[in-house]
């Protein structure tokens, strides 16, 4: 019969600390309101890292065809 009670009494503390457990994570604290922060920086960061290569990309691509186009006239002129 004892070991009933045991048996009952660790299942419901289990129940209580589970609850407990997601009750915690319903509150957002300190830590990770920074970590949304960095998450949030970093996406950023990412979109702007992309934003500038296609920029820089289209700089490339543009210079190439002056260049191209430098030498067709140049080519011509012979």
């Amino acid at each position: 019969m004892a070991h009933g009670i045991q048996r009952k009494l660790a299942l419901a503390m289990f129940i209580g600390m589970t609850a407990m457990g997601l009750a915690a994570c319903e509150e957002e604290g300190p830590a990770e309101k920074a970590g949304e922060n960095v998450d949030q920086a970093m996406d950023e960061a990412g979109e702007n890292i992309d934003e500038s290569m296609d920029k820089a990309g289209e700089t490339v691509e543009e210079m190439g065809d002056s260049v191209e186009q430098a030498a067709d006239e140049a080519d011509s002129e012979y």
